[in-house]
């Protein structure tokens, strides 16, 4: 059985980092072609953040957190993670995982970041991690 579960968030100031971690249950992160991190803030439609294509370990960024956030994967441990540094006040939200395992492209797999619309090829979500960023 699949299962996603979030954790590293918390509250910091801003310019402080964090590091969340996406444990996964059932399959490796080997067994995915496609996971991501996704944020939503109140008030706003969730958004994309990173990806991380991992047949090849090939990645892609948002421009509002690239050279900021890392996205990066351990098959090993069967995690993924998002390394958050210098964070500011809005990168305040629920952020979440998300995982497929059916075939996707990796064209596929980055145009999951580009809005709602193209979100719902991901079958697996977990259930977040808060971040608070304070000024």
């Amino acid at each position: 059985q699949v299962q996603l579960v979030e954790s590293g968030g918390g509250s910091v100031e801003a310019g402080g980092s964090l590091r969340l971690s996406c444990t996964v249950s059932g399959y490796t992160v080997s067994n995915y072609y496609c996971m991501g991190w996704f944020r939503q803030a109140p008030g706003k439609e969730r958004e994309g953040v990173a990806a991380i294509y991992p047949l090849n370990g090939r990645t892609d960024i948002v421009d509002s957190v690239k050279g900021r956030f890392t996205i990066s994967q351990d098959s090993a441990k069967s995690a993924l993670y998002l390394e958050m540094n210098n964070l500011k006040p809005e990168d305040s939200a629920m952020y979440y995982c998300a995982a497929r395992l059916l075939y996707y492209t990796w064209q596929a797999c980055v145009n999951t970041l580009r809005g709602p619309t193209t979100q719902g090829g991901f079958g697996y979500w977990g259930q977040g991690t808060q971040v608070t960023v304070s000024s």
